[in-house]
């Protein structure tokens, strides 16, 4: 530990990202990046944008966005709020929305970062375990006192969806306490929370470019709740930095929010892809869990988690392995092109001697 880091620092566990492996000709299946490209528009948007005004700085607010955003839900621009990345967004919700003297709750299998943030922010949290099959049960979540929830929804890395139905009961059952659905991978199976955003002032929903719009690259989230919730998020951002969003991310973004067809065109395309990777992983013998994301999470009885992954990387196949409790023979694996999980699956008939 350096003599100039703060005292922070060093009781930090920094979050690990999936690799970036700089490799070529790999199947890349270990990062839940969409294997097909963004919006025509918003890569117009953004060459158009690319000029002279790149010396000015953006426009705070990124109100091109957020009227996008507004548009594309149906709801009011001020409920709306926008970061660099989903991952700022949630930076900024832990900061302002879920430190309070009673504890945060989420599962004990969900996104990695949500420690994280709880070890920065110095936020008191407790762990939800997920039932035998890795479903969130609400009732768990109702039972136990706390200052707010955060869940990821489809869960990650499990794939899991909980229903609308039950995260409605669980916004209504708490009241007094901020619920956070992170829905990162809503748009592969499931239906958004936002519409009850409308009606219980509780509730602030999480999305990102990253997955159903292939702007991984672009970094840009965005948040919406009722407007006291998004005024914390805001004087949060505008304590930290005011201009989350460049010009180019600003203008691809909103042409990717309006670009309708082009995302549902995108988005079915994945869905029909993990339809089939699921049967073909099935008929293999694997374990595949429910699945509403761009991912599965598929297990093999006879065989090792980190043995198959490694045997997959050997053949120029990535795929993300956990060394975690209870998941560790797991493995999670994007959902790739048709090609991709063809590549995938005949690689792992070959390493199962099928």
């Amino acid at each position: 530990m350096s003599i100039y880091w703060s005292d922070l620092v060093g009781r930090l566990t920094p979050y690990v990202p999936g690799e970036q492996p700089k490799l070529a000709k790999l199947v890349k299946l270990n990062t839940n990046e969409n294997p097909y490209g963004p919006s025509p528009k918003a890569l117009a948007a953004i060459a158009a944008e690319a000029g002279d005004t790149l010396r000015l700085y953006p426009d705070p607010n990124s109100d091109l966005f957020k009227q996008a955003i507004a548009r594309h839900f149906k709801v009011e621009a001020n409920t709306v709020f926008v970061g660099n990345g989903s991952d700022e967004v949630l930076a900024h919700t832990f900061m302002g929305l879920l430190k309070h003297d009673r504890p945060l709750l989420f599962p004990d299998i969900t996104y990695s970062f949500y420690p994280v943030y709880c070890g920065l922010y110095d936020i008191a949290f407790e762990t939800v375990a997920l039932d035998a099959d890795f479903a969130i049960q609400v009732d768990d979540y109702l039972a136990r006192d706390c200052g707010a929830v955060i869940l990821a929804n489809p869960n990650a890395p499990t794939s899991r969806l909980l229903p609308l139905a039950e995260i409605e009961r669980l916004v209504a059952g708490k009241p007094d306490a901020v619920v956070v659905i992170d829905e990162a991978y809503i748009d592969f199976g499931g239906e958004s929370a936002v519409q009850l955003t409308r009606r219980y002032p509780n509730l602030l929903v999480i999305h990102t470019l990253s997955k159903s719009r292939s702007l991984a690259g672009l970094r840009a989230g965005f948040a919406i709740g009722h407007p006291v919730l998004i005024e914390a998020l805001e004087r949060v951002k505008n304590s930290f930095n005011s201009y989350p969003l460049d010009r180019l991310a600003i203008v691809g973004a909103a042409a990717a929010m309006d670009d309708v067809e082009w995302f549902e065109h995108t988005r079915q395309h994945v869905i029909a892809n993990r339809e089939a990777l699921v049967g073909r992983m099935q008929a293999l013998g694997f374990e595949v869990l429910p699945s509403a994301a761009n991912f599965i999470f598929a297990c093999h009885p006879q065989h090792d988690g980190l043995a198959l992954a490694q045997a997959l990387r050997a053949r120029g196949i990535i795929v993300r392995h956990f060394k975690l409790p209870r998941i560790d023979q797991h493995l999670r694996i994007s959902v790739g092109t048709e090609e991709e999980c063809q590549l995938l699956t005949t690689a792992l008939a070959e390493i199962l001697g099928h």
